[in-house]
């Protein structure tokens, strides 16, 4: 019987040279898509005993406690994030916390693929994809954003200022990471005023 190895989808991908941010993908993180209702209290707490963090409840955000982090989707989805190797005990947890409460838990590591991107700049490159405006004060570390970046859904996960972690399916893996380091070549920065306060 053979067995069942997970190759990420940028396996083959060497460095992108002669760029002006650092890019790598986040192969060893899990997924798991989460759904229920906030106003359900039994829902709230079984899923805050396993991922010892509240849900966050605002749109566009997300919460953290230890190497669990929460990203926002809508009103009754989260993406939680975890080490690719803790996602199956993790979602086992969950589904014995949350037992009939009305839910669904279901481990998405494999459908998508995450570019970090580093540096000075990253946000304008971003923005040559996208209608954003990623250097609004909107976008601040721990911002979650549903995106068309480069005609693809995308989702993007402000880290810090100049760190941001790019969603995209797996399918299209190979295409972003191809759009982001022409975007990012050197010689290509676009520098913008940033908004008046």
């Amino acid at each position: 019987m053979l067995d069942v190895q997970f190759e990420s989808p940028l396996a083959h991908r060497g460095a992108s040279d002669n760029i002006s941010i650092s890019m790598r993908e986040m192969s060893e993180r899990g997924m798991i898509d989460l759904r229920g209702a906030t106003t359900d209290k039994k829902f709230m707490a079984a899923v805050k005993s396993v991922l010892e963090v509240d849900l966050p409840k605002l749109p566009r955000t997300s919460s953290s406690w230890g190497d669990v982090t929460v990203l926002w989707l809508s009103p009754d989805q989260w993406l939680v994030l975890c080490g690719r190797s803790k996602a199956p005990t993790l979602l086992a947890d969950l589904r014995t916390a949350l037992g009939s409460i009305h839910s669904l838990a279901v481990d998405v590591s494999d459908m998508r693929a995450i570019i970090r991107l580093e540096g000075e700049g990253v946000r304008e490159i971003l923005m040559k994809g996208s209608s954003l405006d990623l250097i609004s004060d909107d976008y601040k570390p721990g911002t979650v954003r549903r995106m068309l970046f480069a005609e693809v859904g995308a989702l993007i996960h402000v880290i810090e200022a100049n760190i941001i972690d790019v969603y995209v399916f797996r399918s299209y893996a190979n295409y972003a990471w191809d759009f982001i380091a022409k975007s990012a070549r050197k010689g290509a920065e676009v520098k913008l005023y940033p908004n008046a306060g």
